[in-house]
């Protein structure tokens, strides 16, 4: 046997229906879109919404992205945690300090050197930040978001949502 002797099984394939061939044809005259309206024309755009206003319109262009998952932290050096004193470090001492808005998260950075052992409690610490403050004789807590999956939405309606 060889390729050109290759040929389906008899009564597998059948000839395509030839549809809009007259009436004389099975599907003459209509073609099966049955009379008038939109459907019945073969002029409609895949993307049509009907008169809506379309997607590509309604979506921005050129103007960014802005991340609803995103998670915003204030950032504390070690050395102003150093100038303020404190042993116990805390994000609500530092707001009582006048160093931390009211209900923001806390993330400690590294700049600068931790001279005396403290104790931090922050949402998040960068590596340098956790380094020094460990090698002074410090520990570091890490405090639980107050969200679980995203934090809450902020802005308008017209944020990504």
């Amino acid at each position: 046997m060889k390729v050109h002797d290759l040929k389906p099984a008899e009564g597998s394939t059948h000839r395509k229906k030839r549809k809009a061939r007259g009436i004389a044809g099975k599907a003459g005259k209509t073609a099966g879109r049955g009379t008038k309206g939109q459907k019945a024309r073969g002029t409609i755009p895949a993307r049509f919404e009907g008169g809506q206003l379309p997607l590509q319109i309604r979506l921005p262009k050129l103007r960014g992205f802005k991340n609803p998952f995103r998670v915003e932290y204030q950032g504390i050096n070690v050395d102003t945690i150093m100038e303020t004193k404190l042993t116990d470090v805390s994000p609500e001492s530092l707001t009582e300090a006048g160093l931390l808005h009211k209900g923001a998260l806390l993330k400690v950075l590294g700049r600068g050197e931790c001279t005396k052992a403290i104790n931090v409690k922050a949402h998040a610490f960068s590596k340098s930040a956790e380094a020094a403050i460990t090698n002074a004789g410090g520990t570091i807590e890490i405090v639980p978001l107050p969200f679980s999956v995203r934090p809450p939405s902020s802005g308008n309606q017209h944020m990504n949502r």
